[in-house]
């Protein structure tokens, strides 16, 4: 059996060095690293894959989140709701910008942002919701939304995690997860569903006017050379990148494929046990796209099984281990403990297991064996 990997890059690259190598190489025999033709070439790729009339290119996820924000004019003091739990970018970018951060709950099915916690934490300052599709799974954007026009908010979709999910509304259409709200920003990095070799993120707009305001912000807020029309910061997705997310991008579905069949293996295995709770999946619809495989642990015992798989050398890890209202750069008064029942709940139950394009039968039944061992 090969060794176990939280995520495998080294066999996902040896599958397509060729094409890679060649790719980096044209941008390397042409000297055009920022803003040459194959970072051109892929914001075109990508706009025709999610269906989005504008795709951005940026430095990394956590810039993709700013500048989406800076683009829409929110003000300091704006309240903005997101999800307690989640990864620090999210509230970071808030913070950075001056703009009043409002974590609420999560909801434990699907471990997405309450809609009944968003509805509670809006006031006459909330400017916008930041939905996280967390660990792959599409939010209910149909009920964000929903949510966003009654009130006349803006909706934020940090889309880091699910690239290439599918959002199912009622009437039975997909959208692409990240293209719905009025902006959208995703993460490139190397572990990701879709991951360079680097850093490196992306915005996502239908809205014309949004699109070119974001587009001078991240290039110093210059539309031409010195003239500086907007306050931007300085963040391009460089051509080195951009060669290799143009090969990974022709094969997303095979790779968002690879992961649904191997989190269908993993939650065959524990289908019915009594202190595992596994991530539904959906056999009609592809709202999942497995960025992480989390099980819930719910006999208390999740340390213990970590220490467990960590002895037969199994990668595992927890996402997140601390709530972000519990962190202590996002420490505020307004933050009752009571109010987060369920993150507070996920972070003593939640354990990852290896996911990624290269997990073969063995590598997957040794790992299940090895979690069902720890409780027979």
């Amino acid at each position: 059996m090969r060794k176990l990997q939280m995520v495998d890059l080294k066999s996902q690259y040896e599958k397509i060095k060729t094409t890679v190598d060649a790719s980096i190489q044209e941008v390397l025999d042409t000297n055009t690293y920022i803003n040459g033709p194959k970072v051109h070439e892929f914001q075109k790729n990508l706009e025709n894959y999610l269906g989005v009339k504008h795709v951005i290119p940026c430095a990394n996820g956590t810039d993709a989140l700013q500048v989406a924000m800076m683009g829409l004019g929110l003000q300091p003091g704006d309240e903005v709701i997101t999800a307690d739990f989640t990864f620090a970018a999210t509230v970071e970018v808030i913070a950075l910008l001056q703009l009043t951060p409002v974590l609420v709950d999560v909801d434990l099915y699907n471990m997405n942002i309450s809609l009944d916690a968003i509805k509670k934490a809006i006031t006459p300052k909330t400017k916008a919701i930041v939905p996280v599709h967390l660990f792959g799974r599409a939010a209910n954007m149909e009920a964000i939304m929903a949510i966003a026009n009654e009130h006349n908010l803006y909706v934020i979709e940090d889309n880091a995690q699910a690239i290439g999910a599918n959002c199912k509304f009622s009437n039975g259409t997909k959208q692409k997860a990240g293209t719905i709200g009025h902006v959208g920003a995703t993460s490139f990095f190397p572990s990701k569903n879709l991951g360079c070799y680097g850093d490196g993120g992306a915005i996502f707009t239908n809205d014309d006017a949004l699109a070119h305001t974001i587009r001078g912000i991240v290039n110093h807020g210059m539309y031409e050379r010195y003239h500086h029309d907007v306050v931007g910061v300085n963040s391009r997705l460089d051509s080195i990148q951009a060669a290799v997310l143009n090969i990974k991008l022709d094969l997303l579905d095979e790779y968002n494929t690879a992961r649904q069949d191997a989190a269908r293996k993993y939650s065959a295995a524990f289908d019915g046990h009594a202190n595992i709770v596994a991530p539904m999946i959906c056999d009609v619809c592809d709202c999942h796209v497995f960025h992480q495989y989390t099980l819930r642990i719910t006999n208390g015992k999740r340390d213990e099984l970590l220490a467990h798989l960590q002895s037969k050398d199994i990668p595992c890890a927890i996402y997140y281990p601390i709530p972000l209202h519990s962190q202590k750069a996002y420490l505020d008064v307004r933050y009752k403990e009571e109010d987060f029942p369920i993150t507070n709940q996920l972070v003593q139950e939640v354990i990852s297991l290896p996911m990624h394009t290269e997990l073969d039968d063995d590598q997957i039944a040794f790992i299940t064996s090895s979690v069902l061992e720890f409780f027979n």
